[in-house]
């Protein structure tokens, strides 16, 4: 991973300046936000000034003689404070913000792309996905140079905790072949060996080391510093290195945060002789200094670290740095240190010591200073350009699909997206990726057109009529292994192109839906970083009868509809889909463009749910013609239409009902409504493409009310579609509870039928029955209703 250095590095000692003023604003950060600022609450509000002094080395070295404006930086949730601190001196983060940690509006907890003040690259917080984003982040950059041109060469770097390494989703990011072979990788490890809870018994360095080898990384073991190097060099030296190396981690641990004197004693204790004999004539002052000097403190061994991993550019590296947690402060080494805050005193003689008062405490350096001076030649050389203004993708309003024959919402969709291949403005941008499930969720037509993305030409060595998959540079399908994990972390940054690659791009994964609630940290953590893409869930609910319970999805349309930034769609007929994924893709492209102030985008990505049940498209193209092609899609695109009108009925007295569904079991919802008819009753049947959009509609009425203390309205939406009052059945494929909030948004009485069990293997008539979504329970359902 090679660098293009800005200018000659400042002296060790100008960037150990920097370094002093870095570890005192980020500590004081957290001080501020615990003990200046009265919350009301009661409630503590914490921070992590430990965590937060262990990288403080690393961080100063990155962003004040190692970073170039291009490189994306993942920081460690805890060392946020550090982070914000350097930004604060760097010239992009107001003064202001500095006290304001956790606060309402303020610095957040973790980096946040969305909600901070200052630029953040990478989300973090929930631990081990910032860790893989910039992983993915180079994969794709890898294929936007492979399709685009090659952009100004990044270096995507992720400073992740020690702990961070047991989460499994690291594991699966490292293994893929995706990610093989990223040459401006780097991940520093914060390796303090202390976890929240306790200082490890037992550190498993060689264990992960051997990992990241076996996955082709190269490693640095950045364990001692300058001083310790020497040390061993001299006559007798290796003993003190294999007793350093030796000794249990929780007695090295307790040697920081003590005095000189009782330091050295616990160094010694249950020493050899020979280490006695080699530091016997040092007095306690250096023999602690000595002991303790670890490579991560070391400003020196750091760069030289980083400098080591530029040369490497075949694969990616990683860096495990020792460091002490707390280091440079009071409570350096403590056991319980993770949480742990200075107290107002020693902030004070803190304070003191770097010769600040209270009315100076935030300031930066004089820019007449040497630090000062060397931080303005970082600020300008860090400063980045302002991101190419694009045009926006014209999208088509839809591909023209055919549906004359029985057709299920999985083929539909993957003939939509051939479609969408087939327009020469949509398809250089489009994307795709699955784990393992492409032809199975039906993008292998796609995949035939389009190619599979590999960085150099594969030779095909296996023959297959209906697969004639290319691989090579010029492929759209980027093929994952089995990680729902890794298939939402890279969704999530082929999503954040237009950003960190400078290149907008549309992203279309697919996932067997069961399996999205696999990959549902990283999903949430995708949208909550502000990614744009479609997911496509498929297939879905008990319709998949003959797999069982194990691979019958029931909550993930509650998923859908609660999750922030993302619209979710089921809908029951190809052509409602054609329209709705073509305005998603539209979406997305808009949003991907040069900013536009007068437009606010609020569906960020979209989720469909998609089944394999084949269903007669006639009754659309009825509702089409009775309807209109302007209207009925203008209903579908707001979430929903009415599929079948009885008005008719209605309007000679009968009593009515809303049978109200969303999916596959459309069939069996109209085969009850027509014998409700038959029976005398007049029943509307709607169809739901987006319960999301009519839910999100209906709270933004009534929250208005709550806010101006005015009666709430129905919303135009729901009001189309159920223009009269009439008490409700709503079906779905799905836990009942994801439609039964339109009884308290339509004010009527409600009955909702679903799927609140887990499933087991039968028949689709066998499963409908055993979850009461046949025709017959649902006509019972409706006179239930219609009783209340």
């Amino acid at each position: 991973m090679t660098s293009q250095p800005s200018s000659t590095p400042p002296d060790i000692k100008t960037l150990e300046e920097i370094q002093e003023k870095v570890l005192w604003l980020a500590t004081r950060i957290v001080d501020a936000a615990n003990h200046d600022r009265d919350t009301g609450d009661g409630v503590k509000v914490g921070g992590h000034q430990a965590s937060s002094a262990s990288l403080v080395t690393v961080m100063t070295a990155l962003w004040f003689a190692h970073l170039d404006a291009a490189d994306r930086v993942s920081v460690k949730p805890h060392a946020s404070p550090v982070f914000h601190a350097i930004q604060y001196l760097l010239g992009n983060l107001d003064r202001k913000y500095l006290p304001t940690l956790r606060a309402f509006g303020g610095l957040q907890s973790y980096p946040s792309r969305t909600k901070d003040p200052d630029p953040v690259d990478f989300s973090t917080g929930s631990v081990g996905l910032g860790v893989a984003a910039p992983l993915f982040a180079a994969t794709t950059r890898r294929y936007v140079d492979a399709h685009f041109g090659e952009r100004p060469r990044s270096r995507f770097v992720a400073l992740l905790g020690d702990a961070e390494l047991d989460e499994g989703n690291i594991w699966e990011a490292v293994a893929d072949s995706s990610t093989e072979g990223l040459g401006n990788v780097l991940w520093v490890v914060d390796f303090n060996r202390q976890s929240l809870d306790r200082v490890v018994p037992g550190i498993r360095i060689e264990q992960w080391s051997q990992r990241f080898r076996a996955a082709g990384w190269h490693v640095v073991d950045l364990k001692y510093g300058r001083r310790l190097h020497e040390a061993f060099a001299r006559p007798g030296g290796d003993a003190l290195r294999r007793w350093i190396d030796e000794m249990p981690n929780e007695q090295y641990q307790s040697v920081f945060g003590q005095d000189p004197a009782l330091g050295r004693d616990r160094f010694m204790r249950d020493a050899p002789d020979a280490v006695r004999d080699f530091l016997e004539d040092m007095d306690d002052e250096a023999v602690f200094t000595l002991v303790t000097d670890l490579a991560g403190h070391d400003m020196v061994s750091v760069l030289e670290a980083f400098a080591q991993c530029d040369a490497v550019t075949d694969r990616p590296s990683v860096v495990f740095a020792y460091t002490v947690k707390g280091w440079g402060l009071p409570i350096a080494g403590n056991p319980r240190n993770h949480s742990a805050l200075l107290i107002p005193a020693q902030i004070a003689e803190m304070r003191t010591d770097l010769g600040l008062d209270e009315q100076s405490e935030w300031d930066g350096f004089d820019p007449l200073s040497d630090a000062g001076a060397w931080v303005e030649r970082r600020r300008a050389h860090l400063t980045r350009p302002s991101r190419t203004a694009r045009p926006a993708v014209v999208v088509p309003a839809d591909t023209g699909l055919r549906a004359a024959k029985p057709l299920s919402t999985q083929e539909a969709f993957g003939r939509i997206v051939v479609g969408l291949s087939r327009d020469p403005e949509v398809a250089p941008y489009l994307v795709t990726t699955a784990p393992d499930v492409a032809t199975s969720t039906n993008l292998a037509g796609f995949i035939n057109r389009a190619g599979i993305f590999s960085p150099e030409p594969r030779q095909e060595w296996s023959q297959d009529p209906a697969l004639k998959w290319v691989e090579g540079p010029q492929g759209h399908h980027i093929p994952l292994g089995i990680s729902e994990m890794n298939l939402f972390l890279l969704l999530g940054q082929l999503g954040l192109s237009w950003d960190l690659s400078d290149q907008p791009l549309i992203p279309i994964g697919t996932v067997y839906d069961p399996f999205v609630l696999r990959g549902l940290d990283a999903f949430i953590y995708s949208v909550y970083s502000g990614a744009r893409f479609v997911v496509a869930g498929t297939p879905s609910g008990v319709t998949l009868a003959p797999e069982g319970g194990a691979h019958q999805s029931t909550i993930t349309p509650s998923v859908g509809l609660e999750l922030p930034n993302v619209t979710f769609m089921e809908p029951a007929y190809g052509v409602a889909l054609d329209w709705l994924l073509c305005d998603a893709v539209r979406s997305i492209a808009l949003a991907n463009a040069e900013p536009q102030p007068d437009i606010h985008f609020e569906d960020g990505s979209f989720y469909f749910r998609l089944t394999t049940r084949a269903i007669d498209q006639a009754p659309f193209r009825e509702a089409r013609d009775r309807l209109g092609d302007a209207v009925i899609r203008r209903h579908v695109l707001a979430g929903g239409y009415r599929l079948v009108d009885a008005d008719s009925l209605a309007s000679q007295g009968a009593p009515t009902v809303h049978m109200v569904a969303s999916g596959a079991v459309m069939p069996e919802v109209l085969a009850a409504a027509a014998e409700l008819a038959e029976e005398g009753v007049a029943a509307h049947v709607v169809d739901i493409t987006s319960a999301d959009r009519l839910y999100a509609a209906w709270q933004r009425t009534a929250r208005q009310g709550i806010r101006t203390a005015t009666t709430p309205s129905v919303p135009g939406a729901l009001r189309t579609i159920f223009p009269h009052r009439a008490p409700i059945v709503t079906v779905h494929d799905a836990a009942s509870h994801s439609l039964s909030w339109l009884g308290s948004a339509l004010g009527m009485p409600a009955v909702s039928l679903g799927v609140d069990a887990f499933g087991q293997s039968g028949t689709v008539a066998e499963l409908y029955r055993a979850h009461d979504l046949n025709p017959g329970s649902i006509v019972n359902a409706a006179l239930a209703v219609l009783s209340l």
